[in-house]
């Protein structure tokens, strides 16, 4: 994102697609990944933006804020929505879609959230019979 992405007419890496390649940095600088659009499942990164508020329809709003981000501070270490603790590293866009708060904490090095966390579903391989 930092090596891509910069102010200028330079700025923008290859060709748009229609404002895909900007979708995907605005995704990503939320700390938010629509890996596979049809599951309604985001994948939880790193964010860029210290806080970010989003209206969404009916009055609500969707807080995104970053805690100890710095220099260096790429590594997720915890993430709470409204307020509870996540133990896996997505998101339904259901509950985004409702409104409510997430809020990341970052740190220099990878703590225990990645190793904790479930994959989404859409992810996960079921043990059915084999063909």
């Amino acid at each position: 994102m930092s090596t891509f992405y910069k102010p200028g007419p330079e700025g923008l890496c290859g060709n748009d697609d229609c404002g895909q390649m900007s979708a995907w940095y605005v995704f990503s600088a939320l700390g938010l990944y629509p890996v596979e659009p049809a599951s309604g499942v985001y994948i939880l990164g790193s964010p860029r933006v210290k806080s970010a508020l989003l209206r969404l329809p009916g009055g609500r709003t969707l807080r995104i804020d970053t805690r100890n981000q710095a220099e260096g501070h790429v590594y997720v270490q915890s993430v709470t929505w409204n307020g509870r603790s996540l133990d896996q590293a997505w998101i339904q866009h259901e509950a985004l879609a409702k409104g409510g708060r997430l809020v990341f904490t970052l740190g220099a090095a990878p703590g225990p959230f990645a190793a904790k966390a479930a994959a989404p579903p859409a992810f996960q391989i079921s043990a059915g019979p084999a063909r």
